[in-house]
């Protein structure tokens, strides 16, 4: 039987993407787990996946089309011996009640999972080839789960959350009236000269959440400024002795250290807002916002109070090299509580950051600089001082909380080597 091959929703923000190549052409016989085509997202670039086998009898959409939305059908699958004219036939159909889905959309985390019923013994059942192998792994029956993936398959979260209860979805906030328009603005211009940019998904993204963070969240700021003579001379010493190895730890390294030991030291500090409740995280799970062209990631360090600095610096490099090529996947950069915005390496002393949501906070750092300061026996010296912000949502952490978390994180960093006990 001819089924439809519909656009993946491929990330819990997107409406709809872009078919940026196909990897099969009509007349193609495919597996289960062939790569199909690969699909620009306002994140990024991912490959899709067919759940079923069979022939592609007609691609409805070609490479390199734009606004594709989510659900639309963008190729038919024939079984062995349909014909063509059946393709035809099941290209009319309407994609809002398509007999089934072919091809997986990826792992991510999911809206509230859809309620239905086991499938009946020796029905088949849907699932995307790394929910299968999970479930083969623990030992958890697919039949047993309600899929919440396009028309009930079952993904990656569906397993792992099979005797858990995830909570309610944030409401999106009601968008605020403009009296201006984009007609408007552009006729305050007409006698100027400019370009129209269109802006990406990305960009778009960006905006939406920065502007929910800011109408939703009440921020508050913390600063303060930390020593960091001690943690330049150890850092020289430790890539002296790594030198060999490759491996060159950043003072950006030593932050992420020091963030994720002090949200153990603080544990009421490793909160995300979740509306009607907080969740206290156990692992210190920190993301770091990474610039790439057109906008920015914030890639999870997950469990890095239990990572060496080294390790840190190796996965940090790695996870920032694909976001720079957009291969990230959503797992690796979504979830955490805290999150580090660094600028000093491009000369900002201090500045102010939009906490990402639902984390609890973010930390701006400014750049290391050279200052007089006063010493305990009254003399003038130099040091090397860093300023930090701390932006808090006061709806999860309270002032002294905050003053509490920022004073640890300053701790670790003027004393180095009390992080690597």
């Amino acid at each position: 039987m001819a089924i439809q091959i519909l656009m993946p929703a491929l990330s819990p923000t997107m409406e709809e993407g872009t078919l940026a190549k196909w990897h099969v052409a009509e007349g193609d016989t495919v597996e289960s787990g062939a790569i199909l085509a690969e699909i620009e997202t306002d994140k990024a670039t991912m490959e899709f996946e067919a759940v079923d086998e069979g022939v592609i009898g007609k691609i409805l959409v070609p490479e390199g089309s734009e606004g594709v939305k989510v659900n639309t059908a963008i190729a038919v699958l024939l079984e062995e011996g349909e014909d063509t004219s059946a393709a035809e036939a099941i290209a009319s159909v309407p994609t809002s009640a398509p007999s089934k889905p072919v091809a997986a959309a990826p792992e991510t985390a999911p809206p509230a999972p859809v309620a239905a019923s086991a499938p009946s013994s020796g029905a088949r059942v849907f699932a995307t080839p790394l929910a299968r192998r999970i479930a083969a792994d623990r030992g958890i029956d697919l039949a047993t789960i309600a899929g919440s993936g396009p028309h009930g398959r079952i993904i990656k979260a569906d397993v792992e959350n099979a005797n858990a209860t995830a909570p309610a979805a944030a409401p999106k906030p009601a968008p605020l009236a403009s009296s201006a328009t984009a007609e408007s603005i552009k006729a305050m211009y007409q006698d100027r000269e400019y370009e129209e940019i269109s802006l990406n998904g990305m960009r778009k993204t960006i905006a939406a959440r920065l502007t929910e963070a800011k109408q939703t969240i009440p921020h508050f700021y913390l600063r303060r400024s930390v020593h960091l003579d001690k943690l330049m001379q150890l850092r020289a010493q430790l890539n002296e002795g790594l030198a060999e190895s490759g491996v060159k730890i950043s003072v950006n390294d030593f932050i992420i250290k020091a963030s994720a030991r002090a949200l153990q030291d603080i544990p009421a500090a490793n909160v995300v807002w979740a509306e009607d409740r907080l969740l206290q995280l156990t692992p210190s799970d920190v993301a770091v916002a990474v610039a790439i062209e057109g906008g920015l990631f914030t890639p999870v360090l997950r469990d890095s109070d239990t990572k060496s600095l080294s390790a840190l610096s190796a996965e940090m490099k790695d996870l920032a090299g694909r976001a720079r090529d957009r291969k990230l996947a959503p797992h690796e950069y979504q979830g955490g509580s805290f999150a580090i915005s660094n600028l000093g390496m491009m000369g900002i002393e201090n500045f102010d950051a939009v906490i990402n949501p639902p984390h609890g906070s973010i930390l701006a750092v400014g750049a290391g600089v050279k200052k007089p300061v006063i010493a305990d026996d009254g003399s003038v010296q130099t040091a090397i001082v860093m300023s930090m912000t701390l932006s808090v949502d006061h709806r999860a952490i309270d002032g002294a909380l905050g003053a509490e978390f920022l004073a640890r994180i300053a701790f670790y960093l003027e004393n180095p080597l009390a992080m690597l006990a």
